[in-house]
């Protein structure tokens, strides 16, 4: 199962990198959208949960690693409310579930 990392810059300029044990981020967030803070929150829970999910249904253990994602997403939130602005997803890798597919060839 391929897993993805990806930056977000939050309203502060503050770059995080995140980790998700599958490729199901890419349903719920796109590279280059700006997306309110509430709305990224959202987005990003319902995306590792179901990483998280699929992993357990697929491995028969849970994913700390994606519940540790969303704990360091929420308390980046946390403080990011404070700032006005969105939250930017700068990059995904891999890039696309096509590009995981086909080793990054097109």
């Amino acid at each position: 199962m391929p897993d993805v990392t990806f930056d977000i810059r939050w309203p502060d300029g503050n770059v995080q990198s995140c980790y998700s044990p599958s490729l199901v981020i890419h349903d719920h967030l796109a590279t280059g959208v700006d997306y309110p803070i509430d709305d990224f929150l959202t987005r990003a829970s319902s995306a590792l949960n179901s990483a998280a999910e699929r992993v357990r249904e697929k491995f028969g253990f849970y994913c700390t690693s994606a519940m540790q994602t969303l704990h360091a997403i929420e308390a980046s939130a946390a403080q990011a409310r404070t700032s006005p602005g969105t939250v930017r997803v700068l990059s995904m890798t891999p890039p696309s579930v096509e590009a995981a597919n086909t080793g990054g060839k097109p």
